[in-house]
């Protein structure tokens, strides 16, 4: 990373060392060291510590660097896992993954690089520490969560930023999401085609997108003449260990109390149908699942998940368009992307077909 003599000594007698300056001395490109000298993850942690020690030698103003730097642009998005808990599954979620993975492709294909985070690595002030300090040029959250006080925070600054959630909510930033209550409407609808009458709902009903899917579930029981039961309404975890665990619960306490089963996930669903097998009871004869997000596991499970695809390659085409439409100066708003439910072998309608 050494230069030759003649520009070692002449740029060494400089006063005021360039960040251009400092990239010939380190024999990088002026981006990398930007981003080195503000600890961007991108930047490999020996390149990182050459660059910085570089700075030092030379008395690389590393305040100065970071005030040039506010006004470049670092073509990295973070993006941002906006999780309920740290004690959960959801940074092993496969919808979560998939959402990520063709975020990095819509990414990718426009110039931009993505810097993964989530909500308990990352500082309670996103938008001081990925945007201020130049570690990317805008935010991605994926998830409002149960409280959204930081993603408001960032809109308050601000901030170029664009979230995956509920786009029916009233906020103060857009939001690319499917229409989740009528997800909710479609899948109780169905199990009720397909004779159900005691439907469960299992998703923690305080999240905001899951809240969501609940009031299309309560929506398509009382047009069916049923009204919605408090004790047929378990709110759980989104990961199948806690559908799994409290499916066996609800019926080694209460026996098969419940015909149909609507999970506010696919992992929720599988967790579900695991605990139903167990107990040898029969899906869909004797209940009938319908999970949410058509993961890859959902048609490889037996027997196969009917469940309500959500478009995410789409969503994130439409979410990384809305941000860069904002670094551009321009203002956004929220967006509906479609669904549908795609019926399979885990409840009676679709065996029947």
């Amino acid at each position: 990373m050494k230069p030759n003599g003649k520009t070692d000594v002449a740029l060494k007698t400089k006063k005021n060392l360039t960040l251009s300056d400092l990239a010939k001395l380190a024999g990088v490109s002026t981006s990398t060291v930007s981003r080195a000298l503000n600890e961007n993850p991108i930047i490999k942690k020996e390149t990182r510590g050459k660059i910085q020690a570089l700075a030092k030698e030379y008395n690389f103003s590393l305040n100065a660097a970071a005030s040039r730097l506010r006004t470049q642009k670092t073509h990295v998005i973070a993006v941002i896992l906006n999780l309920i808990d740290h004690t959960d599954q959801s940074t092993n979620d496969p919808f979560l993954l998939k959402v990520v993975g063709d975020l990095n492709q819509a990414l990718n294909h426009k110039g931009y690089e993505l810097l993964l985070s989530n909500s308990f690595m990352a500082t309670g002030d996103w938008a001081n520490y990925f945007i201020a300090s130049s570690r990317a040029d805008g935010l991605i959250v994926i998830g409002q969560g149960i409280s959204d006080e930081k993603v408001k925070a960032v809109a308050a600054s601000g901030s170029p930023m664009v979230v995956w959630g509920d786009p029916k909510s009233n906020t103060c930033y857009p939001i690319v999401g499917s229409d989740n209550k009528l997800g909710g409407y479609l899948a109780t609808k169905h199990l009720l085609k397909g004779g159900c009458k005691k439907i469960l709902y299992l998703g923690n009903t305080e999240h905001g997108e899951i809240s969501e899917r609940h009031k299309g579930y309560c929506q398509a029981l009382v047009e069916n003449g049923l009204q919605p039961n408090a004790k047929l309404t378990l709110s759980i975890d989104l990961t199948s260990t806690a559908a799994h665990q409290q499916i066996t619960q609800a019926i080694l306490g209460q026996g098969l109390y419940f015909d149909g089963i609507v999970a506010a996930s696919d992992m929720v669903a599988l967790g579900a149908l695991k605990a139903l097998k167990e107990r040898y009871i029969n899906v869909p004869n004797e209940v009938a699942i319908v999970g949410f997000d058509d993961i890859s596991m959902a048609e490889l499970f037996h027997p196969s998940l009917t469940t309500i695809r959500q478009n995410t390659k789409k969503a994130a085409e439409v979410m990384v368009e809305k941000l860069i439409a904002q670094l551009q100066g321009e203002t956004t708003q929220s967006s509906i992307i479609d669904i549908e439910l795609v019926p399979r072998h885990s409840t009676r309608q679709a065996k029947n077909h």
